[in-house]
């Protein structure tokens, strides 16, 4: 191995960066003080980007842990999470207590990150599992950066694997504590249209916790201080002139041709950009040349040993050629001191372009070779996916095929999906070329989900082309490259309509259903059924267990039913049949939330619970995490938000645990719509908040954003509550309704048009849904849309424009009323509460249609619903003009009262107190005093109680109206009108108001009128 060989074409003395050095500075002063910094490094090649992130690092390094980690190229492939990987070796090398610590109950799923840490499992994979590590691994850099500052940087993104790509932008936007900045280096100038680099950029620049550097070149002065460093001394004018000139101010060329001018090579240069970078190559001797050929091939990095087998070289020999490489300083010492690379990239991909085509397949064979030969030449968690990449850059299919199949079953097991399905293609690409006689040879060897396994004897049966498709159908479904696996598998389905073969077909159009879903075009049900339709008459099977699972929890969000039921059943005795557990679970709680929705409470709720045990006793997590996210909210729907509340804080810490971020999202936003209902309106907010902005699903985000609208409802925010409406709308999309997305939209939607006085809108929201209608088991969202719609046609009724159509509005709710299920306390109270807005909305409401209602409620735990109840009645009270029926209306208006202020709920705030000035009633503080002398109308001798019936004469009011307004009867109106006139020495209700008008005792307001006489 070569020792530290001394160079001097890098100068010593670093130039410039002042304004970026004071930016990289203060960004890590907030992550010192608890703020996690993210900072985005960009430059052309050769700019200084590196020498930048060193300078850095050397400051950094007495107050901070600073890890490293580069991205690897490898021929033109990545190897997954390489960057991260290496940083977080080093992070637990140099915290080895608080990096144990962190990663404590959680090593198994962070070694397919850092395979350091001990075997990755097999696991579970879904479309969860990649965010499930990603999630795990930034709650790790948190915890080792909670006490002490940790730098993290990640070099060379525009080599970045896509799973790399995948997991910086979360890390980037789900970071909120610790002690953390992360810095991520990428060469601009390479970042072309179709770079996979630039739609990640294009995300991150639109977070506004991520702030992107961008590095210039060098002035003509700063391009003479590096010359100076460079050659020791002060350069001639002339010569910085003629450099500068030539590198346009890129350091790395401003090194280059320093170097060159000084070793009298100048003369021979052109203006090539090649030539100048190959240059100095040209000047080694040859068996120099010859290893920085093969190490230019090799990769970012090679090691020592395996540079030793491919040259084939005497020791002496190539210690030779390396040191003369690194005097020349084109190669360099890895900092691990066990291999080499090129100080500058630039010069590897100049002397790698420089290969003739045989040349570089015939390295990438010799290292193949030598890697088969001796696997301990590299790295173990590397070394796979190397032989993969060598052997297809050697264009040998026959040995390519079976190390790129090795290769995507180690990407799987990563979690590195889209890798996984880049190598999938890559085998299919190959396959045609291969010999029968080797591909008779491979063996299937990390099934697909549910896929079938030919019907025969896996250790017999030859992989198939087909099985190729299944596996990266799969892939891209997890890997989020839907777009991929959607085409993928519409070329299975052509194959097998040549050869037909109705379990694996139905298995594809499985997925079709999946993906044809998460790309928004369209529910999913065609494909069900003809997957439905291919398994009919077939034996029990997995594939049929699961079609038969699928279709019954399709039809439980979309159209409940005796298909549902018939379904869901008939997949739990199936995949019993076939031992297909976690099938069977999942069958099992859709069979139970059916039971629920039908009546069958008790059965359904005791079959989910044990399902709840089953999983956390099998350790099946996933159907752990959705039985958090159903079973809560089934007990939420009936009324029973105690129970759900303990339940749902107990999913949020298993799915936080386990990474499971789309089920800790649903189950935060079942939690902010039981908080609603118990009257705990902030934590409701900050639930709804984090399910709209955590989840991986964009119908976790809409529902969140739902929430947080009904929410802006209730406190009379009608701005916030369209906004917030608006991004629900567009998270859910018109592809896949579903009554629980769709009915309480509908009711936030009517209940926006009625508060602003567009009852055209909220009429033609309720018909849409009344059109749609109510499924068996959405009555839990049908009932509180009726109430909402009831209220809004009542609170209406004196509007002359809300007149047309007003009668058939009513029929349709009473219709509607008449045949929604009551078969929960939740539910008949909701019936309750409907009709008696109902009878409000004809005026024919009294206290007797509202008691039962306020009796219903205070059975139940929802204090903002028993408020507005309390109101209604209280409302019927004073209607009645008794003096017993006003004290209980104002017990029953202080008690609503109080909770609108504890809620913060205006708008019944406001209706409570406008109830209690217009019956005269007085909530809190002592009673109104007397008028002053002062006071016109008591100059006029007017009680005010009078005062109260001229402001209505004067605004032309009848008597009718005026006793409906002050909770009077119309004959007692008549008395204090004709007492009026008399003290007022006028002849008429005309004139009264003329003089009321002209005494200033009542300004206009919109919608007043003065009367005629």
């Amino acid at each position: 191995m070569l020792g530290p060989v001394e160079t001097r074409s890098v100068s010593p003395v670093f130039v410039g960066r002042t304004d970026e050095l004071d930016t990289l500075n203060a960004a890590l002063a907030r992550a010192r003080a608890g703020e996690p910094q993210a900072l985005l490094l960009g430059g052309e090649a050769g700019v200084g980007k590196t020498r930048l992130v060193e300078e850095f690092a050397a400051l950094t390094g007495r107050h901070a842990v600073v890890a490293v980690g580069g991205c690897v190229e490898i021929g033109a492939d990545g190897l997954p999470f390489a960057p991260f990987a290496a940083a977080l070796r080093t992070l637990r090398d140099a915290l080895p207590e608080e990096f144990a610590a962190a990663a404590r109950g959680q090593e198994e799923e962070l070694a397919r990150l850092l395979p350091d840490l001990g075997e990755a499992g097999a696991g579970h994979h879904d479309e969860q599992g990649m965010t499930r590590l990603f999630e795990l691994t930034v709650r790790l850099l948190e915890r080792v950066a909670a006490e002490r500052p940790v730098v993290l940087v990640l070099e060379d993104l525009h080599w970045a694997d896509a799973s790399t790509r995948h997991l910086l932008a979360y890390l980037f936007r789900t970071l909120r504590t610790g002690r953390l900045l992360v810095l991520a280096s990428y060469r601009s100038d390479d970042i072309h249209r179709r770079h996979p680099l630039r739609p990640l950029l294009a995300e991150l620049d639109r977070l506004r916790t991520v702030r992107r550097i961008e590095l210039a070149r060098f002035t003509r002065a700063e391009v003479g201080g590096q010359i100076a460093g460079i050659l020791a001394a002060e350069p001639d004018p002339a010569q910085v002139d003629d450099i500068f000139e030539r590198s346009d101010g890129n350091a790395f060329f401003v090194e280059e041709l320093a170097v060159a001018a000084r070793d009298g090579c100048c003369a021979g240069l052109t203006d090539s950009l090649r030539d100048l970078l190959l240059v100095r190559v040209e000047a080694l001797p040859e068996s120099a040349q010859r290893v920085a050929r093969i190490v230019a091939e090799g990769g970012s990095t090679v090691e020592y040993r395996l540079i030793a087998a491919v040259a084939q070289l005497g020791e002496d020999d190539l210690i030779e050629a390396l040191r003369a490489a690194v005097g020349a300083n084109i190669l360099t010492v890895t900092p691990a001191g066990d291999g080499y690379r090129f100080r500058h990239s630039l010069v590897r991909e100049a002397v790698a372009d420089d290969l003739l085509p045989g040349e570089r397949s015939r390295l990438n064979r010799r290292y193949a070779e030598a890697l088969e030969a001796d696997p301990t030449l590299v790295p173990a968690d590397a070394r796979v996916m190397r032989l993969a990449s060598y052997w297809y850059h050697a264009h040998d299919p026959a040995k390519a095929l079976p190390a790129v199949l090795d290769a995507s079953v180690v990407a799987r097991r990563r979690h590195a999906y889209t890798e996984q399905l880049g190598l999938l293609e890559r085998a299919m690409e190959l396959w045609d070329g291969v010999p029968e006689e080797v591909r008779s040879a491979l063996r299937p060897v990390d099934y697909t989900e549910v896929y079938p396994p030919c019907g025969c004897d896996p250790a017999t049966t030859p992989l198939r082309y087909l099985d190729l498709m299944a596996e990266a159908a799969v892939a891209g479904r997890f890997g989020g490259e839907r777009e991929r696996a959607l085409k993928i598998t519409k070329r299975a389905l052509r194959l097998l309509e040549e050869e037909p073969d109705p379990l694996r077909a139905a298995w594809f159009w499985i997925q079709r259903s999946r993906l044809v879903q998460a790309q928004a075009r369209g529910d999913g049900r065609q494909e069900l059924a003809t997957a439905q339709d291919l398994v009919r008459g077939l034996p029990p099977s997995e594939v049929h267990a699961e079609v038969l699972a699928l279709a019954a929890n399709w039809s439980m969000l979309h159209r409940p039913g005796p298909e549902a039921f018939a379904a869901a059943e008939r997949a739990v005795e199936y995949a019993r049949m076939v031992g297909a557990r976690e099938i069977e679970l999942h069958a099992r709680l859709t069979l139970g939330c059916l039971e629920v929705d039908a009546g069958d409470t008790d059965r359904g709720l005791d079959r989910m619970r044990q399902v709840l045990r089953d999983t956390l006793a099998e350790g099946v997590h996933q159907v752990a995490g959705r039985t958090y996210v159903n079973l809560p909210s089934q007990l939420q729907g009936i009324g029973r938000d105690r129970e759900a509340v303990v339940l749902l804080r107990e999913g949020i810490a298993f799915a936080r645990a386990q990474g499971l971020l789309d089920s800790e999202s649903w189950i935060r936003g079942n939690l902010a719509e039981v908080l609603y209902a118990l009257g705990d309106w902030a934590e409701a907010a900050e639930a709804a908040t984090h399910a709209s902005r955590a989840g991986h699903s964009a119908k976790t985000r809409g529902t969140g954003a739902l929430h947080l609208a009904h929410l802006a409802l209730a406190r009379g925010d009608l701005a916030e509550a369209g906004r917030q409406l608006a991004a629900a709308r567009a998270h859910y999309g018109t592809h896949d309704p579903m009554p629980q997305h769709s009915l309480p939209l509908a009711r936030v939607v009517l209940g926006v048009a009625a508060e602003e006085g567009r009852t055209a809108d909220a009429r033609a929201e309720l018909l849409r849904a009344l059109d749609d209608g109510f499924p068996p088991g959405t009555q839990r969202y049908g009932w509180p849309l009726l109430r909402a719609a009831a209220g809004a046609e009542a609170e209406a009724r004196a509007l002359p424009a809300a007149e047309p159509g007003r009668a058939e509005i009513l029929d349709r709710l009473g219709e509607a009323v008449r045949h929604l299920a009551t078969g929960a306390p939740l539910w008949r109270a909701y019936e309750q509460w409907t009709r008696a807005e109902l009878r409000r909305a004809q005026g024919a409401d009294t206290a007797d249609d509202w008691s039962p209602v306020v009796t219903a409620f205070e059975c139940l735990d929802r204090p903002y619903d028993l408020a507005r109840v309390r109101h209604r009645l209280a409302a019927a009270l004073l209607a009645d003009g008794g003096d017993d029926e006003r004290d209980r209306a104002l017990e029953l208006l202080r008690l609503a009262a109080a909770v609108a202020a504890h809620l913060d709920a205006r708008s019944l705030a406001d209706a409570v107190a406008r109830l209690a000035q217009r019956a005269r009633l007085t909530l809190t503080g002592p009673p109104r005093q007397a008028l002053a002398p002062a006071d016109p109308a008591a100059a006029l001798g007017l009680t005010s109680r009078e005062r109260d019936v001229l402001r209505l004469v004067s605004a032309g009011r009848t008597n009718r109206q005026i006793a409906e307004e002050l909770f009077i009867s119309p004959k007692t109106a008549s008395v204090h009108v004709s007492n009026i006139l008399s003290k007022l020495g006028v002849s008429g209700r005309g004139e009264a108001a003329a003089l009321a008008h002209r005494l200033g005792l009542f300004p206009l307001e919109d919608g007043d009128r003065l009367v005629a006489g």
